[in-house]
């Protein structure tokens, strides 16, 4: 085998890995992008996802600028060399994209591009998308395409695996809703079961105190101080839902800025003290910042709720590509071994399952009377 293909095999090999990891469709379609420039040595990469109306539902760019992007304006309809791709089951190899008859020109800011590549991603009959590639960076013959034979073929075969990976992405992407219609639902039958009690309980204290004013006045007091305490329990178990409903702003804000809000919303609606740090992360592939959140909420349910905490600390840090979150508590702590061999779990199986279903792990440090550390690490992209 020569170096050439030798060479150009570990780089499909590599975009392939790369794409294999991602889980979330916008996650695979910016890694097959930057995957399909690298490997063919384009100056410009771009991948176009239809929707039902002529248009483009997603349309990823590698190698412009958000800046360039933003000039350029909104997203391109599916018109010219853009509709061909996706229209025909064909690869398209061009010397001069801005020769072609189909060509019908680009916004002002939009970079200026020769020679063209593209080929659409295929699963069976349908069009997942279009692959398109610009600038090839090397010297091109006289009057013909610097993108070869070769490069269509590479560039072939990593679209075949993309329609397999979009493919898989998506059906995550509907488990995932399904799992959180679910959740949303148990989450009801929990708020109904608890709150319902709750409410039923100072609604007939509520009663009984007000019987007992004029007759008995200092058992009233008592019946009132149970109010308190009921409707204390009460707001609790509604705080408590409302956090866990509540959609996470982490496509705006990060993984960063939403665990800082959300501790401080804790540090306030809570006696004990809760505190959030931060070192240099990186922004993580959605799917594992989202179950980074949500082992952070359990994790810090089970100590405000069940350790009897006075401070709660929770760190993310950066550890190689990925991050590494903690939780930590100076509660009564517990003994993992003896908690799993009387059936509880305080939500262990559900914070290992969600680590593991990133490519994560969570370890639990614990001991009765000194506190618990729950660490949770991800891959990163």
């Amino acid at each position: 085998m020569s170096q050439g293909h030798r060479s150009g095999l570990n780089a499909v090999s590599s975009a392939l890995l790369a794409m294999s990891r991602q889980l979330e469709v916008r996650d695979v379609l910016k890694t097959i992008v930057a995957s399909a420039r690298e490997l063919l040595d384009a100056e410009y990469a771009a991948l176009g996802v239809p929707d039902d109306h002529g248009g483009f539902a997603q349309f990823v760019v590698d190698g412009v600028s958000e800046e360039q992007w933003r000039a350029i304006g909104p997203l391109p309809r599916q018109h010219g060399i853009l509709a061909a791709m996706l229209h025909k089951a064909e690869p398209e190899r061009l010397a001069d994209v801005r020769e072609d008859p189909r060509f019908e020109g680009w916004p002002s800011a939009h970079p200026d591009m020769s020679d063209f590549l593209g080929l659409p991603i295929l699963s069976g009959d349908e069009t997942l998308g279009a692959l398109f590639l610009a600038n090839k960076k090397c010297p091109k013959p006289q009057g013909g395409c610097g993108f070869t034979a070769e490069d269509e073929e590479l560039l072939t075969i990593l679209a075949q695996h993309a329609a397999i990976a979009l493919t898989n992405a998506r059906l995550y992407e509907r488990s995932r809703e399904l799992t959180i219609a679910e959740e949303r639902s148990r989450l009801a039958h929990e708020l109904h079961d608890a709150v319902s009690q709750k409410l039923f309980s100072l609604r007939l204290t509520a009663q009984a105190a007000a019987a007992l004013v004029d007759r008995d006045p200092s058992r009233a007091k008592g019946e009132l101080q149970q109010v308190a305490v009921l409707a204390a329990e009460a707001a609790d178990e509604l705080r408590s839902a409302v956090v866990e409903l509540r959609p996470a702003a982490l496509d705006e804000d990060g993984l960063v800025a939403t665990l800082r809000t959300h501790t401080q919303v804790l540090d306030r609606a809570h006696s004990a003290e809760v505190t959030f740090e931060s070192c240099a992360v990186r922004a993580l592939p959605a799917a594992q910042e989202e179950a980074m959140l949500r082992v952070a909420q359990e994790a810090l349910h089970n100590a405000l709720r069940h350790s009897g905490a006075k401070r709660v600390g929770v760190t993310l840090a950066r550890r190689g590509a990925g991050a590494v979150l903690r939780v930590t508590d100076d509660g009564c702590g517990f003994d993992p071994r003896g908690i799993r061999r009387a059936g509880r779990h305080l939500g262990l199986v559900s914070m290992r399952d969600r680590a593991s279903g990133v490519g994560g792990r969570l370890t639990v440090e614990s001991e009765p009377g000194k506190g618990t550390t729950i660490e949770m690490e991800v891959p990163g992209g």
